[in-house]
């Protein structure tokens, strides 16, 4: 007889802009998600948006106080783009806040996005294979913190969990994505594609490189079972750069399906 079929996560994928710009609530929202048996609640890290959004809060500081008010949910930045961080401050900041959760912190990061013009309009590095090569460094170097070049460390061990975003058909992130802990598919068009990143990921890994996620995120009314079927670890509902705090509250009420 097979294996009865492990349950995905269910996580909340949260824009933290306008309606949502507010940490006291984005905290009461994670606190009642934790209540009705969500397993993450997770936060676009942005400076800015395109219109018509105008407020953006920071994902860290609404994380760190989510943190301190929950005990079980996973928490994280979804996507952290490293091109445009000081790597040695994402060390201090990512160990702080693992041991603040307790070790329930999962880094996601990725190259960032030009659509926004929220790299040009700082002077950040654009260009995308410069990004890349910053982000490869400066994974690099994160583990060399955490391992304890810094201290203190994080709480887990052997460090903690990263994400790596992956652009749809593109392939080069997903072989930098295998050399981690999870892989997040922008812009799939189906189940069926990620089935076939799921395949690609398991030849590039090695055996005893320990569990591997498969991220995918869904609008509130998707169906999850094909997705899972396909192979996701992590069912995110995402609802947009402009979330409504009446819909992410009735969403989380439903509790999961």
């Amino acid at each position: 007889m097979p294996p009865p079929e492990r349950r995905a996560k269910r996580g909340l994928y949260l824009a933290p802009f306008d309606e949502l710009a507010d940490p006291p609530l984005l905290v009461a929202l994670a606190m009642r998600a934790e209540e009705r048996g969500w397993d993450g609640v997770f936060l676009w890290d942005h400076i800015l948006w395109r219109p018509p959004v105008r407020a953006v809060a920071d994902a860290w500081v609404a994380l760190s106080a989510i943190a301190a008010r929950t005990n079980r949910i996973r928490l994280g930045p979804l996507v952290t783009p490293l091109s445009r961080r000081r790597v040695h401050k994402v060390a201090r900041e990512t160990a702080t806040l693992d041991l603040l959760s307790h070790g329930r912190l999962i880094l996601g990061v990725g190259l960032g996005s030009s659509n926004n013009n929220e790299l040009e309009q700082f002077g950040e590095v654009v260009d995308p294979r410069e990004r890349a090569r910053r982000l490869d460094d400066g994974l690099s170097r994160l583990t060399e913190f955490w391992a304890g070049e810094f201290e203190p460390r994080p709480l887990q061990a052997p460090r903690i969990p990263v994400w790596v975003a992956a652009h749809w058909p593109h392939r080069r992130p997903l072989e930098r994505a295998a050399r981690w802990d999870g892989v997040f598919p922008i812009a799939l068009p189906g189940p069926e594609a990620l089935a076939d990143i799921a395949t690609e990921i398991a030849q590039q890994r090695n055996q005893g490189q320990g569990s591997f996620d498969l991220v995918v995120d869904l609008e509130p009314r998707d169906d999850p079972a094909p997705w899972q079927q396909a192979g996701a670890t992590w069912l995110l509902t995402n609802f947009g750069p402009q979330p409504r705090v009446a819909h992410v509250r009735e969403v989380i009420e439903e509790g999961l399906r």
